[in-house]
């Protein structure tokens, strides 16, 4: 058996006029992020922790935002993609773990709805889809409020 561990970073700014999307998840907000597709900061890391073990990309060589064909698009598309081409290389997902960096808005709320969106879409139980939510006590770009960061890990598993 082979065992794979990937990580993921993504950031985004805010932007008005934009939904905000966690996890595949509307959130309420007056402000949403700004970004080709539909900017889901949290998703974009997930897939990196699960393209780059099993496919040696990250999510700007798979979708790149010079591309139309994913201007506004759902990051569930993205991730369901990503999913079918690891699993066709042959790698399971074993779990993925993510923590979201934000000020604001307050995430714990949709936290149970973002772990059964990602679930879902990745085929895996949701015990295995970890999220969590953090503050950087006001420090930096997250800290100001001016945007969201992700950081996400993956464990995939191929048998031999």
């Amino acid at each position: 058996m082979k065992i794979k561990c990937g990580t993921g970073f993504d950031a985004h700014r805010f932007a008005k006029g934009r939904r905000l999307v966690l996890g595949g998840v509307e959130i309420p907000s007056d402000e949403g992020l700004d970004g080709h597709s539909d900017a889901d900061v949290l998703i974009h890391a997930v897939i990196d922790s699960i393209a780059g073990p099993a496919l040696g990309k990250d999510i700007g060589g798979l979708f790149p935002d010079t591309d139309g064909a994913y201007k506004d698009i759902d990051s569930k598309i993205l991730l369901g993609r990503v999913c079918a081409m690891a699993r066709s290389a042959g790698y399971e997902i074993s779990n993925v773990d993510a923590e979201i960096i934000a000020q604001k808005p307050r995430l714990a709320p949709h936290i149970p709805e973002m772990r059964r969106a990602m679930a879902l879409v990745m085929g895996i139980p949701e015990d295995d889809v970890t999220v969590k939510a953090t503050t950087t006590e006001k420090m930096g770009f997250t800290g100001r409020g001016e945007g969201i960061a992700v950081i996400s890990s993956a464990l995939l598993v191929k048998e031999n």
